[in-house]
């Protein structure tokens, strides 16, 4: 069964694999770039459209976190050693329930936060590891359009009515 919109209240996405290919420019002064998928803005566009709060939760601290995240519009948390222990936080923050939580991970540092939502989600390339722990699973690659596709795959529902 695939996720729909009315079961989640709050989507949480790791950052590297999930909205980015996993692999990293590292220039001779230090700086680091990215790939990231154009489509995702829009997959967050029509996700904040339909009301969904979403947040990057990365165990990295490095501004092209904070850089993507301003321009998705999504709110950054960057140095989270123990995922599972940060969503429990927001999710008491907010008053909601672990089980209308969405987590989208990639990797072994993912599997605690997947396996204590009720919507687990890793894209095709996911970790064999945490592969398993999912839901749900991306037709596409981390970095090539995850939150885009999972826009269509949420909101389609809505479409259809």
């Amino acid at each position: 069964m695939n996720p729909r919109r009315a079961d989640i209240d709050l989507l949480v996405t790791d950052f590297d694999g999930v909205l980015t290919d996993d692999k990293v420019l590292v220039f001779d002064d230090g700086h680091e770039a990215v790939r990231c998928s154009r489509s995702d803005g829009l997959g967050c566009d029509l996700l904040r459209g339909s009301g969904l709060e979403m947040i990057i939760l990365s165990t990295e601290r490095n501004p092209v976190v904070s850089a993507r995240g301003a321009k998705l519009r999504i709110a950054v948390i960057q140095g989270s050693a123990d995922k599972a222990a940060a969503l429990r936080e927001l999710v008491d923050e907010r008053g909601l329930d672990l089980d209308r939580v969405m987590f989208i991970g990639n990797d072994v540092n993912d599997a605690g936060a997947l396996s204590i939502v009720g919507w687990p989600v890793v894209p095709a390339d996911a970790h064999p590891d945490v592969a398993g722990l999912a839901r749900h699973t991306t037709i596409v690659n981390g970095g090539e359009g995850v939150l885009r596709e999972l826009a269509s795959t949420l909101l389609l529902e809505q479409e259809e009515t």
